[in-house]
């Protein structure tokens, strides 16, 4: 009986859906008495292509392996779905019109079939689509959630908003330690609770775990779209190459930089790929360092030169230089002995709400007062109870202070402070806010600081410059009419590089100086500030105090721009470069620093930064808050509407928020997103529905629909942002638990029993964001008691990928690439062999060979007349599709221009030199080694494999190609070995007359025990390692020894198929169903391996004559030297060799040699 593998593929994936043989059990239902299992593979986006032979690389993995946990006895849930909203389906409805609805779900029946015949173990029932609305509203609903939540760093969890608002009417927002966004003001419980509504509202987002923000962002003119720096590659964009640039725009963004040490953290506890593992670590990239603020200066801060009496002194010594010194000792040891009332109100004054900086127990001219904020003038005096016994000294000093000094002084008491600090707090923000009156002594026209974060604080004395990015919000603020010209050039140009881009070239030097400068906070010398675009505005504050000796980047721009490098470092030479090597570091020049090494400057840096209240230790990480809007129509709609520009969410019961139809998919001519085009998109809050635009008579947040006055109807616009991509794959591993569940987003019986998913297969490209984000939401639905587990997945493993073996061919063009002489010609290909001679010219005519130098002048003399002066020439591949190509290499020339009509007059030169007319020479291409994709012309379809080969031999031969994770080139002709091996052991099990099936119930033989243990050992140990291509290495021998054998055995042969079956399910099916089983082989128990059919019970001992092997004997391992003795000297040829000869001794070492001597 023949292998008609077409056959019983399409019989028995008709049998899997008819009876649902892969569905997993929930909780309640029969087979949930089972331990769990739950093997997830990254689920596709349906691509008008479908799948091609590397797509399934993966899912075979995982499916052999679900496979096997099914026979191990575990109710294994193995779902499937459709990452279903994407870029692509968008483009193809903006050039044709079609809905991307229906674009997607066509694509998806193309994927379903090419999943089903490839016969993976899915459970179907569970399927999701990230497009679906029954699928999307829960992806809506967690975005509120989000939006309802704050990160409170003293609990290190997100709460709900409730509790901040709470905590906001109690006593304000001093005291709260939150993620949230910089330089938020401080408000006291009496001010939050005279706040508006509005203010509220607006005060909230800016702790909100979602929030809307002007973010710098990567923007792509030509899709119309935000993109995620993980969409681009090489400065353009991943779909299309388009050119992007950098632009500012009101985004949503979610917060997920609260959760930056938690991720970290989160690796050392999940079994991941290490590479992917430092890829997030990277990304998230921990530092630590310190926070350093320096102030712009303006013009009148400047400091005189000594020609026009300017001085040497440091700006912030603002007492009399004669006891500066001593004032700042007794200063010391004041700020080491505080009272409670002191400590407490410091608590809060160095807190960055304030927006200012405050110094304590400092020197003012001849005193040394509790407080001061320099730049304000304003001093704080806490009072105990010494004040009421020295009233008139006080009055005198606060006399000086004021009217002599400029400053305004504000007291205090202890108890005031300790028990009526919102109010203290009150009266210090209307100061602190007020103008200042006039002859209130020097104070600036604006204060501008530059925050800076830093790890190498230690080497503050070799500043020599600021560099703000391009983008960062102070440039257009502090630069000069002179340089602004310059300014604004640079930055425009700046903005069509990405920021992968400009961090990636280290080459380029550029930049502007802005005409300001800065004050150094310890020499108070004057900084330049200038830009540049190696400082990207996303990364740290978008600003770095520039040491050109310690920084190689800093380095090449001060060389490059002629500013002053400064040596810090003792005995380093930085005439050639600079140097990096903190742990080697001593620092020099840098006054209270000389003389330290690295460790110790650090300490003692940050310990002055602090102390003079300029700075503060901080660990920053490099990764940003995440766009979570894009402009584009075939995305998750937000569940948004807008009331006087302040987002409102949509109560979750009348959720989904359904895509509106629209006309056009791209943006509005005023420029708006695609959802801008919808008429019907707006939201009746007293009806809770979706309305007509018509209706919409309020402000908008963009502007105003009607000028004339109209009483507020309860209509408002909603958002016309989508979400991203990541959006719907950043839950969908959770919702697969429970996925019909109609009432929550899955039930809490569901998430305990299933817990997180065992094994996750997929790409590693998806390592900064899927893989990134998703670990952020999980951790985010931990916190919030939705989910048991803060990582989703246990075990992940990054696959491989198959390449494909791309064919190219060689199209001819002159060097000086004429666009005349290029039009005037038809194409001209030469074979691999032409290519490499033509590519050996050198520059002068002169050709290595004659063969060259033939083929150069024909193909000059093809030329018009007037364009023979072109002599030199030079190739470049075009990519043709492979299956044009024969297995010699060979071109089908008609076929290649029957498929490519611009080439239908193309002239092709063979191997031997001439032009190609019917059968004279042949078109050999060239071959390389590739990403497989249809732009490449590389792609082989797995429906054509399994027509001919069937779905079997394509998993094997996947699996066969090499390790999972590593890369692997396609080569259709292989596949013939395993599907080979497939018709072998078919015909193992049909030995019977005319091939007819045929097993026995003889008892097996000793080496048939010993093939098939040996083969569960190595099968069972490669499955739980993973390594499935020696599997079926091992397959091939047990078969090919079985076969030699001659094995009949039901005992063996059912064994074996139970073996064969995670790989090649549709013959495994086929012969256990002939063997007399009713139930699919899926749960049949895997075999189990048993040691002693691999114990040998019999040694073949080599029988020597005085050291020379004459014969051998088999012989039992059980047997004592007396009868291995016995046993040879009584052997035939034993008595031939001694010819009745005694011997003088018999050697025997037991389980090795016998040697019988004289």
């Amino acid at each position: 009986m023949s292998y008609h593998f077409n056959e019983i593929e399409a019989k028995w994936q008709k049998y899997w859906a008819d009876n649902n043989t892969f569905k997993a059990a929930n909780p309640g239902e029969e087979g949930a008495e089972k331990p769990k299992f739950y093997v997830l593979d990254m689920f596709p986006y349906p691509s008008g292509a479908g799948l091609h032979v590397g797509h399934p690389l993966g899912y075979i993995a995982s499916d052999i392996y679900a496979r096997y946990k099914r026979h191990k006895g575990f109710n294994v849930m193995h779902p499937q779905g459709y990452d279903s909203f994407g870029l692509p389906a968008e483009q193809y409805a903006i050039q044709t019109g079609q809905h991307p609805a229906i674009t997607t779900a066509e694509n998806i029946k193309t994927y379903r079939r090419q999943l089903d015949e490839i016969g993976f173990s899915f459970d179907w029932s569970r399927e999701v689509r990230t497009s679906d609305p029954n699928y999307y509203k829960w992806t809506q609903w967690i975005f509120i959630q989000l939006f309802n939540s704050w990160y409170n760093k003293d609990s290190d969890k997100a709460e709900d908003i409730s509790t901040l608002i709470s905590v906001f009417e109690k006593e304000g927002n001093a005291a709260v330690n939150a993620e949230s966004d910089d330089d938020i003001d401080s408000f006291t419980a009496e001010q939050w609770k005279a706040f508006s509504s509005e203010d509220q509202q607006k005060i909230l987002l800016q702790y909100r775990l979602t929030f809307l923000s002007e973010t710098e962002v990567n923007w792509c003119p030509a899709l119309g779209t935000v993109l995620a720096n993980d969409e681009i590659v090489n400065g353009v964009s991943e779909r299309g190459g388009h050119p992007v640039e950098r632009k500012k725009m009101k985004q949503w963004s979610m917060r997920i930089s609260a959760y930056a040490q938690r991720l970290l953290d989160g690796l050392n506890k999940i079994d991941w790929p290490q590479p992917l593992k430092d890829s997030q670590t990277n990304w998230i990239g921990r530092s630590e360092g310190a926070m350093v603020s320096f102030k712009v200066l303006s013009t009148g801060d400047l400091p005189l030169t000594p020609s026009e009496g300017g001085g040497t002194e440091p700006r912030y010594r603002t007492s009399d230089s004669e006891i500066y010194g001593i004032l700042l000792e007794r200063a010391k040891e004041m700020r080491k002995n505080p009272t409670l009332a002191e400590e407490k109100l410091w608590k809060i004054l160095k807190k960055k709400g304030l927006k200012v900086k405050f110094r304590r127990q400092h020197p003012i001219f001849n005193y040394i007062v509790d407080f001061v904020c320099i730049e304000k003038k304003l001093i704080i005096e806490v009072d105990g109870g010494i004040h009421k016994y020295q009233l008139n000294a006080d009055a005198e000093r606060q006399l000086l202070l004021e009217q002599k000094k400029g400053f305004k002084l504000l007291r205090f008491t202890n108890e005031e402070v300790l028990n009526d600090i919102d109010n203290v707090l009150l009266k210090i923000n209307q100061e602190l806010n007020s103008p200042p009156s006039e002859g209130s002594g020097e104070v600036p026209n604006r204060e501008w600081e530059i925050d800076v974060f830093t790890t190498r604080p230690d080497t503050i004395f070799g500043v020599s410059f600021m560099t703000l990015a391009p983008e960062h919000e102070l440039v257009t603020k502090i630069t000069t009419d002179a340089q602004k010209a310059e300014v604004e050039a640079y930055i425009k140009a700046t903005a069509t590089r990405s920021e992968l881009d400009r961090m990636a070239d280290v080459k380029t030097i550029s930049g502007a100086f802005t005409g300001a400068y800065a004050e150094h906070p310890f020499t108070k010398e004057p900084i330049p500030i200038w830009i540049g675009d190696y400082v990207l505005a996303g990364y740290g504050t978008g600003a770095v105090m520039s040491v050109p000796c310690g920084d190689q980047r800093d380095y090449d721009f001060a060389k490059h721009f002629n500013i002053d490098i400064p040596n810090i470092f003792e005995g380093v030479d930085i005439s050639e470069e600079a140097y990096a090597d903190k742990d080697k570091t001593v620092i020099a020049n840098s006054d209270f620093l000389n003389g330290l090494p690295y460790k110790k400057a650090m300490k003692t840096i940050i310990y002055e930064i602090e102390k003079l209240g300029f700075g503060y230790k901080k660990i920053n990480y490099r990764m940003r808050d995440a766009v979570f809007s894009r402009q584009r129509y075939w995305g998750e709609p937000f569940p948004v509407y807008y009331v006087n520009g302040q987002p409102q969410m949509i109560a979750a019961e009348y959720l989904p928020i359904k895509l509106p139809e629209v006309e056009k998919y791209l943006p509005t001519e005023d420029g708006k997103p695609p959802l801008g085009n919808a008429e019907v998109w707006a939201w009746d809050a007293r009806n809770n529905k979706v309305v007509s635009n018509d209706q919409l008579v309020i402000p908008t947040e963009r502007g105003t629909n009607d000028e004339e006055s109209h009483e507020d109807n309860g209509i408002y616009p909603l958002e016309l942002n989508t979400m991203p991509g990541w959006a719907g794959s950043s839950q969908y591993f959770n919702r697969y638990m429970d996925p019909n569940n109609e009432g929550e987003i899955f039930s809490q019986e569901a998430m305990n029993y299933w817990q997180d998913v065992d094994l996750y297969i997929g790409g590693s490209e998806h390592a900064t964001g899927h893989l990134l984000y998703s670990r952020f939401w999980q951790k985010f639905m931990f916190d919030k008691g939705l989910v048991p587990q803060d990582e989703f997945a246990k075990k992940l493993i990054n696959q491989g990928m198959i390449l494909g073996t791309s064919a190219l061919i060689y199209k001819v063009f002159p060097k000086d690439n004429n666009p005349k002489l290029m039009s005037a010609v038809n194409p001209i290909f030469v074979s691999k062999e032409i290519h490499s001679i033509l590519n050996d010219f050198d520059y002068e005519g002169l050709f290595k060979n004659k063969k060259g130098s033939d083929i150069h002048h024909g193909i000059l003399n093809s030329f018009p007349d007037k364009f023979k002066e072109a002599s030199d020439f030079d190739t470049f591949p075009i990519h043709v599709d492979v299956s044009l190509v024969n297995g010699s290499n060979e071109l089908n020339l008609k076929a290649f221009r029957d498929s490519r009509k611009e080439y239908n007059d193309a002239i092709f030169i063979g191997d031997n030199g001439q032009i190609i007319d019917e059968n004279n020479d042949k078109y050999i291409v060239g071959r390389e080694v590739e990403k497989m994709s249809k732009s490449k012309y590389n792609v082989v379809n797995p429906d054509a494999i399994c027509k001919q080969y069937g779905a079997d031999s394509l998993r094997l031969y996947e699996m066969f190609l090499g390790p999972l994770e590593q890369a692997k080139p396609w080569n259709t002709a292989g596949i013939t070995g395993v599907h080979g091996f497939l018709k072998k052991l078919w015909k193992l099990y049909h030995t019977g007359k005319d091939g007819a099936f045929f097993v026995s119930d003889v008892k097996p033989s000793a080496e048939a025990y010993k093939t098939l243990h040996k083969t569960i050992k190595k099968v069972e140990e490669d499955i739980e390692n993973f390594s499935f291509n020696t599997s079926v290495s091992t397959f091939m021998i047990a078969v090919n020894e079985l076969t030699a054998e001659k094995c009949t055995s039901k005992e063996i042969l059912e064994s074996l198929i139970v073996l064969i079956s995670p790989y090649a399910p549709h013959i495994a099916e086929e012969l256990w169903s002939k063997l007399g089983h009713k139930e699919s082989i899926s749960t049949a128990p895997f075999p189990k391996f048993e040691g002693s059919y691999l114990v040998e019970s019999s040694k073949t001992y080599p029988i020597s004559f005085n050291g020379k092997m004459r014969f051998t004997m088999d012989l039992s391992l059980d047997l004592t030297k007396d009868e291995i003795e016995a046993a040879v000297m009584a052997h035939e040829k034993t008595q031939a060799q001694l010819a009745g000869r005694i011997p003088k001794k018999v050697i025997i070492v037991p389980g090795k040699i016998v040697n019988i001597v004289g």
